[in-house]
């Protein structure tokens, strides 16, 4: 499994730096249109990213993921999502939002682009930059919690996807 964190770290990000970012990158054993199809179909979300989800692939379509599907109405996850831009086999971009225990910075959206490379043989490169961050208060928390949510958890999972 191979994911890498792109930039400088969390503290410098965080202080000399408003419009910090998350960027990671991960090296996938499947072919680009297999990738895309694991992002951009509800069957393939829900094989590596959450366990349910509503996928409309199209601008301005639903991109919403329900990491708790039996929850409440605002309390099941990346709910209200959208399709920013779609370029197939290339680039997603879609808004995002904060987990539902931080109120604050849930109440506004950042924003995520996917990237999607060939890496030849049958290898797919996944850039991945999650920017838009506010400052302070839950902005901190939403970041560091994101941070540690693709970088650790959706891009490896990612990766493993295609290793089972």
């Amino acid at each position: 499994m191979r994911v890498l964190r792109l930039g400088g770290d969390l503290e410098t990000d965080m202080s000399m730096n408003p419009d910090r970012a998350i960027a990671g990158e991960a090296v996938v054993n499947a072919p680009l249109s297999e990738v895309w199809k694991v992002w951009t179909t509800e069957e393939g979300v829900r094989s590596f990213f959450a366990p349910e989800c509503s996928i409309d692939l199209r601008v301005d379509g639903s991109f919403e993921l329900y990491f708790l599907p039996d929850g409440e109405p605002g309390l099941r996850g990346g709910e209200g999502v959208r399709f920013l831009a779609i370029q197939p086999e290339k680039m997603l971009s879609f808004t995002w939002n904060a987990p539902p225990h931080l109120p604050e910075a849930r109440a506004q959206w950042t924003h995520v682009v996917v990237r999607f490379f060939d890496a030849g043989g049958g290898r797919t490169r996944v850039r991945l930059r999650h920017d838009g961050w506010g400052e302070g208060g839950q902005w901190d928390d939403a970041f560091r919690y994101f941070e540690n949510a693709w970088l650790e958890c959706v891009l490896p999972a990612l990766v493993r996807r295609f290793e089972e």
